[in-house]
């Protein structure tokens, strides 16, 4: 039982961090736009779009879903990260939204339409 609970939280740990890049990553798209630096948003939706793949591939669950469920019955939004209950719950329809809004941004102040 004590090593179950130990490899959860590692678990929980490392699919925490994957987040915060992942999350990270939609958050500064918008910010390297603003400052005209499509280059690095190029980068940044390019490691979006891969973690959208993988997570297509895996039914639009993280791969660390099913490592985290052998180590407990728990199976609330958030049982596998560290994550509010409601965050993890709506994580996709939120950062899908801000991903899609900060593309259309950086589109937009490519084509100049944003000064």
């Amino acid at each position: 039982m004590r090593h179950s609970a130990t490899r959860l939280r590692v678990v929980k740990l490392v699919h925490t961090i994957a987040w915060a890049f992942f999350a990270g990553s939609i958050v500064a798209l918008p910010i390297c736009a603003w400052a005209r630096r499509f280059d690095r948003v190029l980068v940044l939706a390019g490691i979006v779009l891969f973690e959208v793949l993988v997570l297509a591939l895996n039914r639009w669950s993280c791969p660390l879903t099913p490592i985290a469920a052998r180590y407990t019955a728990d199976r609330r939004p958030n049982f596998d990260i560290y994550l509010p209950e409601w965050l993890a719950r709506y994580n996709k329809q939120v950062f899908g939204t801000l991903f899609v809004l900060g593309l259309l941004f950086a589109l937009l102040r490519w084509i100049g339409w944003t000064g």
